[in-house]
């Protein structure tokens, strides 16, 4: 039977079904890689960030469109991670914008809802890209937006929207000449094709009895005995809420949160986040007296959700809350790979974000190092393309510090920029443009094995074959890696321009090997200075920097 109205119930199962249906492919879109390389991990991040999404909607009983996508709204931005999952979330921002309005909606008022989707989506991106998720969310929005009327069902809008984006999806190969040479759709968009499939399944019937199982955190260890009846409280409550912002109270889409900020710090909070998304403001702060925070935040509206631990029973949390001034800046990066995260730490990062290719990091756990670092100047080096709208989207969010993005693609861009950053200067601006010089100077390279016979660039793979990457293309194919890394400096780069080269080899690389490739490094180039690590990275067995 079709359904003409929809409500919070019937939305909530259809999204529970669109991520299940994208976590039963995610396999199968993580394949869906130009490079004949195992580090696709579309599918995985798409679907961690509709989790994010449900999650936000466990326990909840609210049964209007409206609260539904509020919620799962704000879940999913928070739970963002790589390119096609910030965009992804953004689609469901917009989405959300419309259906905020409404208890029920119709298929035409779904259709405008979407329409705001691709509006706001595309405006996240810089340069959006056509033959990607951006294309085909539009192209078949707007195919099924132009073929219904007031007497069209739910039904037949998401119908007609699937027809579409199957279509769609087929063209991305036309639209964008590496997939075509690749013979793979974009994964994005075939990620969203899964998604709006799971949806209209549970719509119709076909998938019953949708369950979503977000899986319980392990239980914290706590020794109450750390608290005890002449214990006297010194570090404070971590309090955490939820907040919707209420009409009777203020304007919500006025609002500035830093009115809420400048109240928390008069009251003595210290590690204060706040961000504000819609008319929901997320909040974290440390305090000596939650009883006065929340007072004083219901000066703006009600709660929806809260949580308040004793800091002095040993959670993770748990930064005292003395006074301290904020260092002048600091630096978050993203690294992966035990040895390149101990150097970097050496080179003076003062946060590391455990991530990189195949692991890309959430918007929420950008804004968690931001507020770890407690600096006035934060420079964010993403050092991955599939990591940096993660990043600007967290910046954006987080009010508490003014956040540089230096936006490094590469693990040896974020090298390059991370050894120019000296402590001490206190032009922030002079430290920012360094790094970006530091990292354009930079020719990096990397090194793996292929997992499948493929022509790019007309260059042709075979499975089994090492092959070097630099500037986005192979470089480079041959049967054993040091032979593989040596070509790959012969023809990418002219060597007299350069003056040291540092490498990292992987976690797959044992001693010997490294110091096999190290002495022929050092008699191809002897007037270069050869510096090796071990950087003990995963799928890549040798990552090169040459400045």
């Amino acid at each position: 039977m079709s359904v003409t109205s929809l409500d919070g119930k019937i939305l909530k199962n259809m999204l529970i079904g669109g991520v299940e249906n994208l976590r039963a492919n995610s396999q199968e879109i993580n394949d869906l890689n130009v490079f004949p390389v195992p580090d696709g991990d579309t599918g995985t991040n798409m679907t961690l960030t509709l989790d994010g999404g449900v999650t936000a909607l466990s326990g909840n009983e609210d049964e209007t469109v409206s609260g539904v996508a509020d919620k799962f709204a704000m879940g999913v931005l928070l739970g963002a991670r790589g390119n096609s999952g910030v965009i992804l979330s953004q689609i469901f921002a917009g989405i959300k914008e419309v259906l905020s309005k409404y208890g029920t909606v119709t298929a035409l008022e779904l259709a405008e809802a979407y329409k705001q989707g691709v509006k706001k989506s595309y405006a996240a991106v810089s340069n959006p890209t056509e033959g990607t998720i951006l294309t085909v969310f539009r192209e078949s929005t707007e195919y099924a937006s132009a073929n219904i009327d007031e007497s069209s069902s739910i039904d037949d809008f998401l119908r007609l929207h699937i027809d579409e984006a199957q279509r769609s999806l087929a063209r991305t190969k036309e639209l964008l000449p590496a997939l075509k040479e690749a013979d793979v759709v974009d994964s994005g968009g075939a990620g969203y094709l899964c998604v709006v499939a799971g949806m209209y399944s549970v719509l119709t019937g076909e998938m019953k009895n949708v369950e979503y199982k977000a899986e319980a955190p392990a239980a914290a260890t706590l020794d109450f005995d750390r608290f005890t009846r002449s214990s006297v409280m010194k570090r404070g409550y971590c309090t955490e809420f939820l907040l919707r912002l209420t009409e009777e109270k203020v304007d919500p889409d006025s609002f500035d949160v830093g009115a809420m900020i400048a109240i928390l710090e008069l009251l003595g909070g210290e590690s204060i986040v706040a961000y504000k998304e819609g008319d929901i403001v997320k909040v974290h702060v440390h305090t000596l007296d939650p009883g006065r925070v929340l007072t004083s935040a219901r000066e703006f509206g009600e709660f929806l959700t809260v949580k308040i631990e004793n800091m002095e029973l040993g959670h993770s949390d748990t930064e005292r809350l003395k006074k301290k001034p904020k260092k002048p800046f600091a630096v978050v990066t993203v690294a992966k790979g035990e040895g390149i995260c101990s150097l970097f730490r050496d080179m003076g990062a003062d946060g590391i974000i455990s991530g990189g290719q195949t692991d890309n990091p959430s918007t929420e756990e950008f804004i968690e190092a931001f507020r770890q670092v407690e600096a006035e100047d934060i420079i964010v080096l993403p050092n991955n393309k599939n990591v940096m709208l993660a990043a600007r989207q967290a910046a954006e969010l987080y009010t508490d510090s003014r956040i540089h993005i230096v936006p490094t693609a590469t693990l040896m861009e974020g090298y390059g920029a991370l050894s120019v950053i000296t402590p001490g200067i206190t032009d922030i601006d002079a430290i920012v443009e360094s790094a970006e010089r530091a990292a354009k100077s930079i020719f990096g390279g990397e090194i793996t094995k292929a997992v499948r016979d493929v022509t790019i660039g007309g260059v042709e793979v075979h499975e089994g074959d090492y092959i070097s990457i630099a500037g986005g293309k192979i470089t480079s194919v041959a049967k054993d890696r040091d032979t593989a890394l040596l070509d790959m400096l012969d023809s990418a780069c002219d060597m007299d321009e350069y003056e040291i080269i540092t490498l990292f080899v992987g976690e797959d690389v044992d001693d010997d090997a490294r110091v096999e490739i190290t002495d022929k490094l050092e008699d191809k180039y002897p007037e270069q200075e050869v510096i090796v690590y071990k950087g003990k990275q995963a799928l890549y067995d040798y990552l090169i920097a040459v400045e």
